[in-house]
């Protein structure tokens, strides 16, 4: 089995920062990219979730860092959790079922 077309769970915090601040403006331009991807995703406080496969992290990647530069960011620290099951998907819901 070729374990990079398994569904990932993908955690991503951005911290984009213009005129020496960090801007949320920023981060919204962000989780629009990741909306506009079609892919999966949960809003959480602190980072975004979302549910795609290996190979389509660096494409996302690269289209939030290009939105929120797009949008002003002259500077950004990414932060990304990534959980990979080898033989099986992951899903959102394997960690939230209890809670919804």
């Amino acid at each position: 089995m070729n374990w990079k077309k398994n569904k990932i769970n993908v955690a991503i915090q951005v911290l984009p920062e213009a005129d020496g601040k960090i801007k949320y403006s920023l981060v919204d331009e962000a989780i629009k990219a990741i909306a506009d991807s079609g892919l999966r995703y949960q809003v959480c406080p602190f980072e975004t979730v979302v549910e795609c496969d290996y190979e389509q992290l660096p494409v996302l990647l690269e289209t939030v860092h290009q939105a929120c530069a797009s949008a002003g960011t002259e500077k950004m620290l990414t932060n990304l959790k990534v959980q990979v099951n080898f033989s099986n998907n992951v899903t959102i819901e394997d960690k939230m079922e209890k809670y919804i």
